[in-house]
């Protein structure tokens, strides 16, 4: 019965989505026809209404749109090229500088802005010229540029772990913050890897003569504030002084302050901001309160404990068992947005993982590092495919060197999965699990 229902959850979701249904209407539609033969039509809409008013009713949701707010205004010019030159100031020595700085940066500007589509637009545009001046293959700036983009969703402050606190009934967003930072480190060293191999083969130099400390001071100085929004928002939340919710609003006054002080945006322009965030804000909290009625349907037909003994019927590996779900985490993620496939899997698979003994924490990490590889991987790739947009190029040209980062960036998955130290060894010395 279980199993069937979810077989009709999964036909009727991506009959929809092939049919072009926005998301969040595939997903109520979807969990109401599973249901129907085990409860009446009146009964079930009545509840999902009521399940969907208490998804999004959730005080902690709150912080989600404030993010994406705040990212949206450090989005605005200055930025990006104060932080492009900070990196390069400490890493314009290596083989393929503008590679690894573009790395370097993606990963610090996808942390402020939150977005990996963004981080690939606004940096990617900045190391663009440069590179063409100096010879580099537009193929390898943009799959550079494209596959180092989603790091910063695994460093926080990112929505994805906020989303993923609420869909796991709310693990610490404290501790997945923090948890956060050596997988998207690790993100980013596995492109750096790549990159300078690619760099080395190619016959990409870094820049000729001594390093130069007086411009590090410099470039230290004006990419500090920018930094320091990390600092100030991170730092509050894990030091208690308020909570994740209370730092997402002060990100937002902290990213005007600074825009102001940039003259990057006026009072026309943040108006525009405000309201493309309010539409994406209302798309992401509408999805979260609908994905609740699949949360109440998958408890109420024990889809979870199906699949969980399904799984356990093939193998009592637990090894094994990670590395299939690692499979249709990826698999699921080259189709599926990161915010619907955390709601949809986050109910499968987390009760299986904690039969195992793994933390909630350790999970999370796992599914975010999955499915942002989706985000860099076609069909739907929408960092991938802004990164190819803002390098002039071609996805047949790029995806031979994108081939290089899958390698590398899967790698960095394994690490994740086998071993727990990874993404709860910080949370765990700061005593938030």
């Amino acid at each position: 019965m279980a199993i069937q229902a979810l077989l009709v959850i999964l036909a009727v979701l991506l009959a929809l989505l092939f049919l072009g249904v926005p998301i969040s209407y595939a997903i109520a539609v979807s969990s109401l026809t599973a249901i129907l033969s085990s409860i009446d039509l009146n009964v079930a809409v009545l509840t999902a209404a009521q399940r969907t008013f208490v998804g999004m009713s959730k005080f902690s949701l709150t912080a989600i749109p404030f993010f994406i707010l705040a990212g949206n205004i450090m989005n605005q010019g200055g930025i990006a090229k104060r932080l492009v030159d900070f990196v390069m100031a400490i890493l314009g020595k290596l083989p393929g500088a503008l590679l690894v700085t573009n790395i370097g940066t993606n990963a610090l500007f996808g942390a402020i802005s939150g977005s990996a589509s963004a981080a690939a637009a606004a940096v990617g545009s900045m190391i663009r010229d440069g590179a063409e001046e100096q010879g580099y293959d537009p193929a390898v700036t943009a799959a550079t540029n494209a596959a180092s983009s989603c790091s910063g969703l695994l460093i926080p402050p990112s929505n994805a772990l906020i989303t993923y606190s609420l869909a796991s009934g709310g693990t610490s967003v404290a501790a997945l913050f923090m948890a956060g930072y050596i997988p998207g480190i690790i993100w980013a060293l596995c492109c750096c890897v790549v990159g300078v191999l690619l760099a080395v083969k190619l016959g990409y130099k870094g820049t000729p003569g001594k390093f130069d400390w007086k411009n590090l001071g410099v470039c230290t100085l004006r990419a500090l504030p920018s930094l320091s929004l990390i600092i100030v928002v991170i730092g509050g939340i894990i030091g208690g002084v308020f909570s994740a919710t209370e730092g997402s609003a002060i990100a937002v006054v902290y990213a005007l302050v600074l825009a102001f002080c940039y003259r990057s945006i006026n009072l026309k322009s943040l108006w525009k901001i405000i309201v493309d965030s309010a539409k994406m804000s209302g798309m992401v909290v509408f999805l979260v309160g609908v994905s609740n009625i699949l949360g109440w349907v998958m408890a109420f037909l024990q889809i979870p404990d199906a699949v969980a003994a399904a799984l356990l019927s093939l193998t009592s590996n637990k090894y094994v068992i990670l590395l299939i779900m690692n499979v249709i985490l990826l698999v699921s993620g080259t189709f599926m947005d990161v915010t619907p496939a955390i709601l949809i899997f986050t109910p499968l698979f987390l009760p299986i993982c904690q039969s195992f003994g793994m933390s909630t924490v350790q999970f999370g990490l796992i599914l975010v590092y999955n499915l942002c590889i989706g985000n860099i991987t076609p069909p739907v790739g929408n960092a991938l495919f802004v990164g190819i947009k803002v390098g002039r190029t071609s996805l047949s040209k790029v995806m031979p060197y994108m081939l290089m980062y899958y390698v590398a960036i899967i790698g960095g998955l394994l690490l994740v999965t086998f071993i727990p130290a990874v993404s709860t060894a910080l949370p765990q010395a700061m005593g938030l699990m």
